[in-house]
């Protein structure tokens, strides 16, 4: 019977790169949606059924985990509780224009225009809401969290939103404290 290789001092991991993964049914989000393209061409509004998951690479910790699973887990959910059944509406694109009113959120781009219920909404501080942009919304959203947690030593954190089967985007954010 052959024994596992020693890994270092103790059977410590030594050199070894660690990262979990959270990615679970209920982290999707149902949105609506359009982007432009090609500089001037808008797509139609249309919806997804978004899902989400979130990856962290650090050195194990005291307790010999990367990070907590249902802590990140929670992290994310909250987020993606915020975005679904909304319409997603980026407040940074140079041509689509939203504006914010107590009841409602009109958009308008070029002569199409659309007027929403507010509640309905989420502004998001982006330049178009393609799946690679809340990718780093989201990622953005998580690190903020992250940094509120003492004493983590973790290095990176990456988000994959999937728009449809098949079509993923990601983006990864350093997290050096």
């Amino acid at each position: 019977m052959s024994r596992p290789p020693d890994l270092g001092s103790g059977g410590l991991p030594g050199s070894a790169q660690f990262r979990v993964r959270v990615t679970k049914d209920h982290l999707v989000f149902s949105a609506a949606h359009f982007i432009t393209f090609a500089g001037g061409v808008c797509e139609r509004l249309h919806g997804h059924n978004w899902r989400t998951a979130v990856e962290l690479v650090g050195p194990l910790d005291e307790n010999q985990y990367v990070f907590d699973f249902i802590a990140l887990r929670d992290a994310l959910q909250k987020i993606v509780d915020g975005l679904d059944h909304r319409v997603l509406l980026p407040t940074r694109h140079p041509q689509i224009r939203v504006q914010e009113r107590p009841a409602e959120v009109e958009a308008t781009f070029e002569n199409r225009r659309w007027l929403f219920p507010r509640e309905d909404c989420v502004l998001l501080p982006i330049v178009n809401t393609t799946a690679e942009l809340i990718a780093f919304w989201i990622a953005g959203q998580l690190r903020q969290q992250l940094k509120q947690t003492p004493n983590h030593s973790l290095e990176s954190l990456r988000v994959e939103v999937e728009e449809n089967f098949g079509q993923s985007a990601y983006c990864e954010l350093p997290l050096a404290k």
